[in-house]
């Protein structure tokens, strides 16, 4: 449900693919909050059929809109292009098609994953932590833990869902325009900074709430920039192939960070867990920065680093 809509968007927009990636996944970031509130406060199905009920409900309810969905999800024919648009050159902007065997070949694809890892890594662990340690900072400050328990809750469900799924489609949009390699670095060193700014930011209401927003919108632009990313660097067509492959990152990224975070909580010790995630997002800035095109004629033989570096300093392509 999530690979299928970007491989066909991008077939038809391949003049805004940061764009219709940002505008597919900005309903995973809506839907995180409609269908949590549906559950609980809107329409007490919890409560009402219970835990299992509910999963029944949402599976019933998916599998119908997939479906309804999939009706439309159709790839343009063949030689199709949006007017104007004049495909890009062999290589760097989705021109060259990779199988995934080429792909798994090349340093860009181990680059890539790194960030990815990282930057959604350190994402997914604020969330994890985005009620537990404001609740604790909150009382500290001198609210009783009701209010302090409402805050947080506010913070995590409302503010970080509705700032996640607005980052999706700005950052997407604004990378048909900054580049996708640029808008990467820019948003994975930002995020450093906002991880960091949380640590003082969350033990006060209004602040929470702003610093909750700015680390949403980024960890929602990586759903809108790492496909678009993959598909500019090995093909526009072979997309559907090769960005699974690259998701695999949001998983690796999904267990480490999490649970470093969720240990340190437990010692606790927040603020270590938010330095950490900010210095790996520094990291993958970094790496980021590394990636140039690559080509099926690097991707038919074994990298090495030196190699790979020793290419990236070449005029036109670092």
């Amino acid at each position: 449900a999530y690979i299928v809509p970007i491989a066909v968007g991008m077939r038809w927009f391949p003049d805004h693919k940061g764009m219709i990636s940002g505008a597919a996944v900005a309903g995973f970031g809506f839907g995180a909050l409609i269908w949590v509130k549906v559950a609980g406060s809107w329409g007490n199905l919890i409560d009402n059929i219970g835990l299992d009920g509910t999963f029944f409900a949402y599976g019933i309810a998916f599998a119908a809109l997939v479906l309804i969905g999939a009706i439309w999800m159709e790839m343009p024919p063949e030689g199709w292009l949006p007017d104007g648009f004049t495909p890009p050159e062999a290589s760097g902007v989705g021109g060259a098609n990779f199988t995934s065997q080429e792909m798994l070949r090349t340093p860009q694809f181990y680059l890539i994953f790194l960030t990815f890892a990282v930057s959604a890594g350190a994402g997914l662990m604020a969330i994890g932590l985005m009620k537990l340690w404001p609740v604790e900072a909150l009382v500290d400050g001198g609210l009783i833990e009701s209010e302090a328990d409402a805050i947080a809750g506010t913070a995590m469900a409302v503010v970080f869902s509705l700032a996640n799924a607005i980052g999706r489609i700005t950052w997407g949009t604004m990378s048909d325009k900054l580049g996708r390699k640029r808008s990467v670095i820019i948003m994975t060193a930002t995020q450093a900074v906002f991880l960091l700014a949380f640590i003082p930011m969350a033990g006060s209401e209004w602040t929470l709430y702003i610093a909750a927003a700015l680390i949403g919108f980024n960890f929602g632009g990586n759903f809108a920039l790492f496909p678009a990313l993959t598909a500019d660097e090995f093909g526009d067509k072979t997309v559907g192939q090769n960005y699974p492959w690259v998701f695999l990152s949001y998983g690796a990224g999904g267990i480490i960070f999490p649970i470093l975070g969720g240990a340190l909580g437990d010692s606790g010790n927040f603020p270590l867990a938010f330095i950490i995630c900010s210095v790996a997002c520094v990291l993958g800035a970094i790496a980021t920065a590394l990636i140039y095109p690559p080509s099926h004629e690097e991707a038919s033989k074994p990298f090495t680093w030196n190699g790979f570096v020793s290419n990236a300093n070449i005029g036109g392509r670092s």
